[in-house]
């Protein structure tokens, strides 16, 4: 007889316990039993709704990349107030949340993860950071178009910094996440050059 509790939508609760399981334990500690166990149900309830494990964390993770999708909307409807600076600093809060920083870990030490995000999705392989990159990339080059920084701007070298030491500032976890000055310090670093040019 099985064991644990019917799941109604099982998809959805099994990745709501990923989710809790990742940013309580960690990446190491995201196992198919942890997940099963705080989701409160059989362990074979997992595998008669995924291939394996990797099929569960390739769905998990692509379906957590795709909510950033609202936070990238908001950056996009961002263009053209306030400051480049504070639209960017913000934004970069927000998409660099508790779980996407707690995935990236995951994707980066799970080869069969990344083949299977590659298969899935161009550029899957580095889901989260591509997403946010994306956001970021489209955000500035309607920035340029609006004059709003240099018409020279080089949007791949800007986004690859601002993405890159946006990464590096949330990566540890533990305390919690930089204090929002510091990401302002690194936003307006980035883009001191081509503000300062824009007028020019």
């Amino acid at each position: 007889m099985p064991t644990g509790v019917h799941l109604r939508d099982a998809r959805r609760q099994l990745f709501d316990a990923a989710e809790r399981v990742l940013l309580r334990d960690g990446p190491n500690g995201l196992t198919s039993r942890a997940v099963t166990d705080e989701a409160g149900c059989a362990k074979g309830v997992l595998h008669r709704h995924f291939a394996d494990f990797d099929a569960f964390l390739a769905e998990l993770v692509l379906d957590r990349a795709a909510r950033l999708d609202t936070q990238a909307s908001a950056l996009r409807e961002a263009v053209g107030t306030g400051t480049v600076a504070d639209n960017l600093t913000r934004a970069l809060t927000t998409l660099f949340g508790p779980v996407p920083v707690a995935i990236i870990p995951l994707i980066t030490f799970r080869d069969e993860l990344r083949a299977r995000l590659r298969q899935a999705v161009p550029g899957g392989g580095i889901a989260i950071l591509a997403q946010v990159a994306s956001a970021v990339s489209a955000y500035l080059d309607d920035e340029r178009a609006g004059g709003r920084i240099s018409a020279d701007a080089d949007i791949d070298s800007l986004t690859l910094s601002l993405v890159g030491g946006g990464h590096l500032l949330f990566a540890d976890r533990d305390p919690g996440p930089p204090d929002p000055a510091a990401v302002g310090k690194l936003v307006a670093t980035v883009l001191a050059d081509v503000l300062r040019r824009r007028s020019h």
